[in-house]
C-alpha cells in the first residue's frame, strides 16, 4: 500500500510538472507572437516612411508637383518600346490624331509600331482558307517602308510552324510580283540563315530553313539553281543528319525539278546512289533514300509543288530572283529598326499611288459597295419613317 501511493504521488507530481511546461510552451508562443507582430508593424512603418521620403524627393525634383498619371505621361512619351509605357490602341489613335505636325518624328514612331503590329497579325493568322483575303489586306499597308516588318515576321512565323511553309511562300509569292524587293531580302535572309545554321549544327533551325527555301522554288521565287547547289553541299560530306535533309529537301522540291531541270535531278539521285552503295550512313537513313527512290517512280504523285488553292501567281507574273548560296549577301538589319524620314510625307504620297495601282479594282469595287449600303440603309430608313 506505501508503495502505491507513493506511485501515485509520483504520477501526479509528474503531471504537475507537466501542466507546468505546457503553460511554459503556451506563454512562450504567445511572446513569439506578439515579437512576430510587433517586426510586421515595424516593418511596415519603416514601408511607409520610406515611401513618404520617396514622394517627398519626387515632389522636390518636380517643384512640389504631384507625379502625372500613366495617361498623361503618354500625351508626352513616345509610342513604343523607347517609350516605356505601353498605349493602348485607341490612345494611339487618339495621340496620332491630336499630332498636327505628319512628319514629326513622334507620329513618324506611332506609325511604325502600328505597321509592326498590323503586319504581325496579318501573318500570324494567315492560313490556307483566307490566304487571297490576307493578301489584299496585306497590300494596304506600307510594305515599301515595312520591307523589313515582313521578312522578319514572315520568317519567325514560319520558323514556329514548318508546316505552313507552303503557305508562307505562297504569300511571298504574291508580294513579290508587286514588290520584287521584298521577295529578295527575305531571299537572302532565308540563304544567310541556313548558311549559319548549317555552320552551327543547329538542325532545327536548319530543317525548317531548307523546307522553306524548297517552297520558294516551287513558287518560282528562287531559282532552281540554288536547290540544286543546296543538295550539292548537303551530299558532298555525307552524314546522317546532312542526307536526312537532303531527301527531304528533294521530296518537297522534287516535282519541281522534275520540269525545270530534271538533269540536274538525275544528278542528284546518282549521287544519292552512290551514298547509298558506300553504306557509311546508317541503316534508317538508306532506308529514307530507298524510300526515295520509290517516290521518284510515282513522279512525286504525293508531294506536288504548288497545291491548287496555293497556286494564285501567273507564269507570266512569276519574278525569280537568282541568288547563289556562296554570294555575299547584305541582310539589311537595319530594315527592321525605326529610322526618321525627313521625306516621310513624299514617301507616303508615293506609296499611296502605288497602293491604288495595285488594289485600283479592289478598292473600286469596296467603294460601291459601301454605297449600296448606305443607299439600301437610307431606303430602309425612309420606309420606317
Amino acid at each position: 500500500s506505501s508503495s502505491s501511493s507513493k506511485s501515485r504521488s509520483r504520477s501526479r507530481s509528474r503531471d504537475r510538472r507537466d501542466r507546468g511546461r505546457g503553460k511554459d510552451d503556451d506563454r512562450r508562443r504567445r511572446e513569439d507572437d506578439d515579437d512576430r507582430r510587433e517586426s510586421r508593424r515595424d516593418e511596415g512603418e519603416r514601408d511607409r516612411d520610406r515611401e513618404r521620403d520617396d514622394r517627398d524627393r519626387d515632389e522636390g525634383e518636380n517643384g512640389g508637383a504631384k507625379m502625372p498619371s500613366l495617361m498623361e505621361r503618354t500625351k508626352v512619351l513616345p509610342a513604343g518600346k523607347a517609350g516605356g509605357a505601353y498605349i493602348p490602341p485607341f490612345r494611339l489613335k487618339q495621340m496620332q490624331a491630336e499630332i498636327q505636325d505628319k512628319s514629326s518624328p513622334e507620329y513618324q514612331r506611332m506609325t511604325w509600331e502600328g505597321l509592326k503590329k498590323s503586319i504581325n497579325g496579318q501573318v500570324n493568322k494567315v492560313t490556307k482558307a483566307n490566304l487571297t483575303q490576307i493578301v489584299a489586306e496585306m497590300f494596304h499597308e506600307n510594305l515599301v517602308r515595312g520591307r523589313g516588318l515582313f521578312c522578319r515576321s514572315v520568317m519567325k512565323a514560319q520558323l514556329a510552324s514548318p508546316n505552313f511553309s507552303p503557305i508562307y511562300a505562297a504569300l511571298v509569292a504574291v508580294i513579290n510580283t508587286k514588290l520584287p524587293e521584298n521577295g529578295e531580302t527575305l531571299l537572302r535572309r532565308v540563304i544567310i540563315q541556313f548558311r549559319r545554321s548549317y555552320k552551327r549544327n543547329d538542325k532545327p533551325v536548319c530543317v525548317a530553313m531548307v523546307r522553306f527555301i524548297a517552297h520558294l522554288v516551287n513558287q518560282q521565287v528562287a531559282h532552281e539553281l540554288l536547290a540544286l547547289q543546296l543538295l550539292t553541299v548537303l551530299l558532298e560530306k555525307p552524314t546522317d543528319d546532312s542526307v536526312e535533309l537532303a531527301v527531304s529537301f528533294v521530296k518537297e522540291v522534287g516535282a519541281a525539278l522534275t520540269q525545270l531541270s530534271p538533269q540536274g535531278l538525275h544528278a542528284i539521285f546518282e549521287r544519292f546512289r552512290g551514298v547509298l552503295h558506300e553504306g557509311t550512313i546508317d541503316k534508317r537513313v538508306q532506308y529514307m533514300i530507298e524510300g526515295l527512290f520509290a517516290v521518284r517512280k510515282t513522279k512525286f504523285a504525293e508531294f506536288p509543288a504548288v497545291e491548287d488553292d496555293l497556286d494564285l501567281v501567273d507564269a507570266d507574273d512569276q519574278i525569280t530572283h537568282e541568288i547563289s548560296l556562296d554570294d555575299q549577301l547584305d541582310p539589311e538589319p537595319s530594315l527592321d529598326i525605326f529610322h526618321v524620314d525627313p521625306e516621310f510625307e513624299d514617301h507616303e504620297k508615293a506609296w499611296g499611288m502605288l497602293k491604288r495601282e495595285v488594289l485600283g479594282d479592289e478598292e473600286e469595287e469596296s467603294e460601291e459597295e459601301q454605297s449600296e449600303e448606305e443607299e439600301g440603309g437610307g431606303g430602309a430608313g425612309a420606309m420606317l419613317m
